[in-house]
């Protein structure tokens, strides 16, 4: 791991910002500090960061509404690190605000490690598909691998970094059931390959963007209990 990849660390308690700071500089990361909201958005504008670790319980601006003030200007992975159980309602609630990992504190040394390393991975590899499958195009939805566009109703659509590779995947396999632990280690990493309710759920809302009717899609279609597939209705 390069010692100049930058990570955010966001949190208003000073103990878990030391503990982060150490274990992060440890593994050869370069380490930013903000103790809130605000600051954090101020860092991510100066010092473009490849990762921002936040925290959701702080003052003023919680990691919510700090989460989704940052991606009306950024794509930055952000991994948010909640006080509590995960609950699908926090999932489903992040997902909504632009964070692409959920994580529940307290957090083993050696599993934040490894979900900040499978991030990192995701950066320095974007997502390929096989040339024959890069575009798609009917009177409803457009897709363009090579230009990152995706059109509904000739209206462009913002998905995040995950949306988009998980379309990615879809569409590179049309026609092909693409079963859960493919989609969870080709759009996370291995280190999440026991977290079915993350395809569900990202499924669930890349349909809300997409399809016509989500509630009865053609586009991303269920394998009952094996996966999902894309259809290729030309």
């Amino acid at each position: 791991m390069t010692v100049d990849k930058k990570i955010l660390v966001v949190d208003d308690d000073p103990v878990q910002v030391k503990l982060f700071t150490q274990l992060l500089s440890l593994n050869g990361f370069y380490v930013l500090k903000a103790t809130d909201g605000r600051e954090a958005i101020s860092v991510v504008n100066k010092e473009e960061p490849d990762l921002i670790l936040l925290d959701v319980m702080m003052p003023e601006l919680d990691g919510w509404q700090t989460c989704r003030l940052i991606r009306d200007f950024s794509e930055i992975p952000i991994i948010m690190l909640t006080g509590k159980h995960k609950a699908e309602s926090d999932v489903i609630h992040g997902l909504e605000c632009g964070a692409d990992e959920y994580l529940s504190k307290p957090i083993g040394n050696r599993e934040l490690i490894a979900r900040v390393k499978a991030v990192m991975r995701r950066i320095d590899s974007p997502p390929k598909v096989q040339m024959p499958n890069a575009y798609f195009s009917d009177d409803y939805l457009s897709i363009d691998v090579v230009e990152r566009k995706v059109l509904v109703n000739g209206q462009k659509i913002k998905l995040t970094p995950h949306e988009f590779r998980l379309l990615v995947l879809l569409l590179g396999n049309a026609g092909r059931v693409v079963p859960h632990q493919k989609v969870l280690e080709h759009v996370w990493g291995f280190e999440y390959i026991d977290d079915i309710d993350y395809v569900r759920i990202y499924i669930s809302h890349l349909r809300q963007k997409i399809e016509p009717d989500p509630s009865t899609p053609k586009y991303i279609l269920t394998e009952a209990g094996v996966g999902y597939y894309f259809q290729n209705i030309n």
